[in-house]
């Protein structure tokens, strides 16, 4: 875990408050005492993570069978999000984080059904944008495919042992 600095504090500070609004205008969340998600810690990601957009962290000894907003630890956002080309979606994974916050933990389909109640649709479809943003930033090599000219961002070089899966054609390997 890394400790936000200032101005990210300030930007989670933001975000939270613009979440928690929307929240409370969401007929969903009407039956469900969202204050709650007010008191927990925002903290960010390393920033070299490339998978994970945000995570829910439990205190040690959570009782995982009755989840609470006051079991979380911290609740921890991609440093990237928190500029302001990723600001909806940013908005939209700290929505996520805080339906695990009131005690759901699996992804199910009353935990989507939810989810899917956040007013900006458009904002979840950036996940996979934004995966390929924090690939292609922390990469050191670019396998290109020479014939349909697709590039895959990697830590390593492929030193010739993988092939485009539409083309069927040798990767060629471009040091960033």
């Amino acid at each position: 875990m890394v400790n936000p600095n200032a101005q990210q504090s300030v930007k989670l500070d933001d975000l939270k408050n613009f979440v928690l609004d929307l929240m409370l205008d969401m007929e969903v969340w009407n039956e469900t005492n969202t204050q709650e998600l007010n008191d927990i810690k925002l903290g960010v990601l390393r920033k070299n993570a490339t998978q994970r957009h945000g995570v829910t962290r439990w205190k040690l000894g959570s009782d995982a069978n009755n989840l609470k907003p006051k079991d979380v630890e911290v609740i921890n956002i991609h440093p990237e999000l928190l500029q302001e080309r990723w600001k909806a979606y940013a908005a939209f994974v700290l929505h996520h984080e805080y339906i695990h916050a009131l005690g759901f933990r699996e992804h199910n389909s009353k935990f989507r059904f939810m989810e899917n109640q956040w007013p900006g649709n458009r904002a979840s479809k950036h996940g996979s944008e934004f995966t390929e943003f924090l690939r292609f930033k922390n990469a050191t090599w670019i396998w290109s495919c020479p014939k349909c000219g697709k590039d895959f961002p990697r830590k390593k070089a492929s030193m010739g042992r993988y092939k485009c899966r539409q083309c069927d054609v040798t990767l060629k390997d471009r040091k960033v």
